[in-house]
């Protein structure tokens, strides 16, 4: 099947693509699996897309980041910051440059384009279906995203191949390797939910760890709007004792840190011993002051987000970051899919986490 690969990325993912392709290589002992392309602006802002290769019969995976804004184009004599419309423009002129050529075409979008605008509660769009059903009348077979913001994302293309992972093992891993006096049961660790939305993904944790959780209620005013948004009004805490305990709060993304240094806050005030973040998708969209400060005040003691979105410059230096890499992880998707085998170990690998929590607790004795 390796002749058959091939593989297209926006600039927007460009690094980490050019690692996966080196992985997929040195598995298959190939030299390139990349198809060249580029999306050139002419002077008004419009684009197009290039392909510099055949893609005919090939099986196509097209990776891009939407989150990536750290990428410019001119337009009447000005740049533009790329936004994820931007990206998903170019996206889709990707898809139409392979002409239908290919044998299979795969869109892996490790953030899910308007993932947020996922539900209509009045008269408002509802971008993220739109999407979905956009890229399967271009002709995409399947889309690889993670840790999708609402899982139930699934029930717009029902008959379509839409592929949700979870990136619970790589945290575990990189978790139990910093950390090695960590105690793994219920009267020392607990995993927190940061509001209503991220209760599936902390319980699928707490139940592989053995241990219990918490939720964090968000109370709202619902009679203005800020920034698109309700305003937070109050986290309200529903679970157990947290005093001396280590505490992980578990959530998709952090956007701009508001809500998070908040339930840091009231975490390390029912008396937590240490407090860590996983977050798939480490945004920070309004800088990292308030996070500094948070740090600084003893209110976390590390975030742990991954390589699958942009990653500031400036984030990869603080002293309380570490960044999960999902590279290998994303290479062996690929191949799996290539070789039209199961998706079943990757998507939820819970026999995977369970077995290296068997090892860091074997090892701990």
């Amino acid at each position: 099947m390796a002749d058959n690969l091939g593989i297209i990325t926006l600039e927007s993912f460009s690094k980490q693509a050019t690692r996966i392709n080196n992985i997929l290589c040195e598995w298959r002992n190939a030299d390139n699996f990349i198809i060249p392309s580029k999306c050139p602006r002419f002077s008004s802002g419009e684009g197009k897309c290039v392909l510099e290769e055949s893609v005919r019969s090939k099986d196509i995976y097209i990776l891009v980041d939407i989150c990536n804004n750290s990428i410019k184009y001119k337009m009447d004599g000005d740049y533009n910051r790329m936004s994820p419309d931007d990206h998903y423009q170019d996206l889709k002129r990707v898809i139409m440059a392979c002409n239908g050529k290919p044998q299979r075409i795969t869109v892996i979008m490790p953030f899910l384009y308007e993932g947020r605008q996922h539900r209509k509660t009045c008269r408002e769009s509802l971008d993220c279906a739109m999407m979905l059903k956009e890229l399967e009348n271009l002709g995409v077979n399947n889309i690889i995203t993670f840790d999708a913001h609402d899982p139930r994302m699934h029930n717009v293309l029902p008959l379509g191949g839409i592929e949700i992972i979870s990136t619970a093992l790589q945290f575990t891993q990189a978790f139990l390797t910093e950390y090695e006096d960590v105690e793994i049961n219920s009267e020392k660790l607990m995993f927190i939910a940061p509001d209503e939305g991220a209760t599936e993904r902390v319980v699928f944790f707490a139940s592989l760890f053995g241990v219990n959780m918490g939720m964090f209620y968000k109370r709202r005013d619902y009679a203005n709007i800020v920034d698109g948004v309700n305003p937070i009004v109050a986290h309200e805490f529903c679970g157990g004792s947290l005093d001396g305990m280590d505490a992980i709060v578990v959530d998709d993304m952090i956007a701009s840190g508001g809500s998070l240094i908040d339930v840091c806050r009231q975490i390390k005030e029912r008396g937590a011993r240490r407090v860590f973040v996983f977050s798939s998708f480490g945004l920070f969209s309004s800088g990292f002051d308030k996070i500094d400060k948070a740090y600084e005040e003893g209110l976390f003691n590390r975030i742990f987000t991954t390589n699958l979105v942009y990653q500031k410059p400036e984030l990869l230096e603080k002293e309380y970051y570490f960044s999960v890499n999902m590279n290998r992880y994303i290479a062996a998707i690929i191949d799996t899919l290539n070789k039209n085998q199961s998706m079943q170990q990757l998507s939820k690998p819970e026999k995977r986490i369970r077995e290296t929590i068997a090892r860091f607790k074997g090892s701990s004795l």
